[in-house]
């Protein structure tokens, strides 16, 4: 049931065919050590693949498994790879990665190629930002990310019944000064129903630690709404430029220059009773510009799920906001 209410503030090379959309020609995947690595996951590499030929062609982005990894953690990424291949395969949406060729190597490792959406991932630019000492994105940054990644993610949920699983600022991945905004990493993708639903029962969400809803946590009913809770925390990181609970501010009111994280320091408890809630945002610091996105933010991390919007309900507030000329005294409403 949809919120009636306001935004409210609380090794061997591998020969593979190109997909039908791509070139007919076979493709050669490049050995790992002759490609840039692009950055890594739990168990795979992603590197960047040029490609050279008659015509300029567009890089690829290739995913492999980490040769590092122990043979029993080997074939269950290998699995998860070929799930992800079979899944991305099918997708197509302007904010989505899309799928550009899978093979096995000559070594039984997997690689699955992809477009390239931009070399550096959300969560990169975040930190970036950080260690610059800069303040929250730019607001118009932070509204540009909601509406397309909410477009990706209505476009998975709505059209082709499918949970992300996995929503984080890592599977963003941003081409230029944000010219292209695109989610990867479909590997963790559950199935819905037409009730918006996890249509298996077995089947078990993944996801990453710091943004996962109550409803993961406590093996709660998984709907289209785990999603939109995480996409909640991605604004949240844009705003705070932190990892949801844990912020490295003093929650004693004690004031510290320096911000490194230590381990000593850490309460763990304390860590694992705020997850699956909202983490706290200084909307006053952010000023009047952010009301909207912090509106937003606050809305998507109800901890009920029926109180969150769906991705389409987001995508139509947000576009309907965006023609608006004066954006900062409008009201966001989800009919």
């Amino acid at each position: 049931m949809e919120s009636s209410a306001d935004f409210k503030t609380p090794r061997k090379p591998a020969r593979v065919k190109s997909p039908g959309s791509a070139c007919s020609t076979p493709v050669t995947i490049p050995a790992s050590p002759f490609m840039k690595k692009l950055g890594c996951g739990t168990g795979v590499n992603v590197y960047l693949m040029n490609r050279n030929g008659k015509q300029t062609h567009s890089p690829w982005a290739v995913k492999k498994i980490n040769s590092k990894c122990a043979k029993k953690q080997t074939n269950i990424y290998q699995k998860r790879l070929s799930e992800e291949a079979k899944i991305l395969k099918d997708l197509q949406h302007p904010n989505i990665v899309g799928f550009r060729a899978f093979t096995t190597a000559k070594d039984g490792s997997k690689c699955l190629a992809m477009e390239y959406g931009g070399e550096q991932s959300l969560n990169d630019l975040i930190e970036k930002r950080r260690e610059e000492g800069l303040p929250a994105f730019p607001v118009a940054t932070i509204e540009k990310v909601a509406l397309h990644v909410a477009r990706g993610l209505q476009y998975l949920h709505s059209e082709k019944k499918l949970l992300h699983g996995d929503m984080k600022s890592c599977n963003v991945v941003i081409k230029g000064d944000f010219e292209s905004i695109k989610i990867c990493d479909v590997g963790v993708s559950l199935r819905l129903d037409e009730n918006m639903q996890v249509s298996n029962p077995d089947a078990y969400y993944i996801g990453t630690e710091p943004w996962k809803p109550k409803e993961a946590l406590e093996e709660g009913l998984i709907t289209d709404k785990a999603d939109i809770f995480a996409y909640g925390l991605t604004l949240w990181e844009m705003m705070t430029l932190s990892v949801p609970h844990l912020e490295m501010l003093d929650t004693e009111g004690d004031e510290d220059d320096d911000d490194s994280f230590d381990e000593d320091d850490f309460d763990e408890d304390a860590y694992y009773e705020r997850l699956g809630t909202r983490p706290p945002l200084d909307a006053a610091t952010l000023g009047g510009a952010y009301q909207r996105m912090v509106e937003l933010f606050c809305l998507c991390t109800e901890e009920d799920p029926r109180k969150r919007p769906s991705a389409a309900h987001i995508v139509h507030v947000l576009e309907s906001n965006s023609q608006l000329d004066d954006k900062s005294n409008e009201v966001i409403v989800i009919d």
